[in-house]
């Protein structure tokens, strides 16, 4: 196995791109005739696909935990993009992150290494 990429579900492919495209992830292959979408930040990709969305308005359930180089920029990134971000928080196991949902209920979980952090 070399590669992972995980696939959310979701009841709208063109507003979950315009809301990822926020977090910094570009178009790699969108498919509007499919409600189907890769897309990419850096190494980090993941897909969006309204056909799976069965039935619609269920709650998302996925949660996709992304590492930036540096999470406190990544932070302030986020809210100069205008999206509404929880404040740093450091976890009981060790990693200063923040949270938010996507526009479908999948949970953001963004996080480093406090470790990372001191380098």
């Amino acid at each position: 196995m070399t590669d992972i990429i995980p696939m959310l579900a979701v009841a709208s492919m063109p507003a979950s791109v315009a809301f990822y495209r926020k977090l910094g992830f570009e178009v790699q292959t969108r498919r509007d005739d499919w409600g189907w979408a890769m897309l990419r930040f850096d190494e980090c990709r993941i897909m969006l696909d309204q056909s799976i969305n069965s039935p619609p308005g269920t709650p998302r359930l996925g949660v996709l935990y992304l590492y930036p180089d540096d999470v406190a920029a990544y932070h302030r990134r986020l809210r100069d993009n205008g999206l509404d971000v929880a404040e740093l928080d450091i976890t009981f196991y060790g990693l200063t992150e923040f949270r938010l949902d996507d526009p479908d209920g999948n949970r953001l979980w963004i996080g480093q290494n406090k470790s990372a952090e001191r380098q």
